[in-house]
């Protein structure tokens, strides 16, 4: 089994600002062990860069398309990043 490190931006569209999504992402990102960070953008979606585990990374995904209780997602989008700076996972904006 390979636990190579797997990189990746995400962009998330829906009900995702004013739901608890960011807050809810980092303390999902966290339980995995992954590094990154998550910000709402002005146009109302929200966007993350997740570094770890290849398969923690996949589960974190997968959880995404769902969000916390009061998100409705309709999108998420994969898209290149750069790996974070920082250990951990945190909230931008």
């Amino acid at each position: 089994m390979h636990n190579e490190t797997t990189l990746t931006g995400v962009l998330v569209t829906g009900k995702v600002q004013g739901v608890n999504y960011r807050a809810w992402t980092q303390e999902e990102a966290r339980s995995r062990g992954l590094r990154g960070w998550v910000r709402n953008e002005e146009d109302g979606s929200v966007r993350a860069v997740l570094s770890g585990p290849e398969e923690a990374v996949a589960d974190m995904l997968r959880a995404m398309e769902k969000g916390p209780p009061a998100a409705k997602v309709e999108r998420v989008e994969p898209e290149p990043a750069e790996a974070p700076e920082q250990d951990g996972f945190e909230i931008l904006r």
